[in-house]
């Protein structure tokens, strides 16, 4: 588990194919920010973008580590298949504060950036989500856009999805990777997880549980 609160922002400095064929995932090496894999073991989770990766392999020394990832997760997420600026967090501890909310670090669809500008000190971005998504986005909602916690302040809907709009905070833009967006940019979104068992509970499961 996680919570949206990125711990660092690295950058995927390499990325290695595991095979020669499409069914093949790829190895990618990521630098770190000073000190950041201290206390980072072999097999840890760490959030990619908002994408829970194992550590295969690490090096405290060069600031690196390496993941292999699928070509499943490759297809169903964006931005961890070439070199450039990445969010990571680390797995959430039992003692930690959750500052943002509750991630599972699952991937549940890619969103395109549809308009990104300063507006005063802040930031306006509105990203379209896809239709199988948009009813679990709402009005002062909590989304998880590239692993980053956010507040939704506003919901256009649209016949094949929805607009969410978020505004984000300058220290947001600095101390995340966010601020390398632009409009056509695929982010990585995962809806809030209380909004899944909610729609299940009141839902089309619902006749199955009675």
């Amino acid at each position: 588990m996680f919570t949206g609160i990125i711990t660092g922002v690295g950058r995927i400095a390499a990325v290695h194919a595991l095979g020669t064929s499409p069914a093949h995932g790829k190895r990618l090496t990521i630098t770190c920010p000073d000190h950041y894999l201290d206390d980072v073991g072999l097999g840890d989770s760490i959030a990619l973008n908002g994408a829970c990766m194992t550590v295969t392999t690490w090096d405290a020394s060069k600031r690196q580590f390496c993941i292999d990832i699928s070509a499943e997760s490759l297809q169903k997420t964006a931005g961890l298949d070439s070199v450039g600026p990445i969010n990571l967090e680390k797995a959430l501890r039992a003692n930690d504060r959750l500052g943002g909310h509750l991630v599972s670090g699952h991937v549940d669809g890619i969103g395109t950036v549809s308009h990104f500008a300063q507006v005063g000190e802040s930031w306006e971005l509105r990203v379209l989500a896809p239709k199988e998504l948009a009813k679990y986005l709402a009005y002062k909602g909590s989304i998880t856009i590239n692993g980053v916690s956010l507040t939704v302040n506003r919901i256009t809907d649209m016949a094949d999805g929805c607009e969410a709009s978020i505004n984000l905070i300058p220290h947001t833009v600095e101390n995340t990777a966010l601020g390398v967006l632009e409009p056509d940019s695929r982010v990585n979104l995962e809806i809030d997880l209380i909004a899944r068992y909610v729609e299940r509970m009141l839902g089309s499961g619902a006749a199955t549980l009675r």
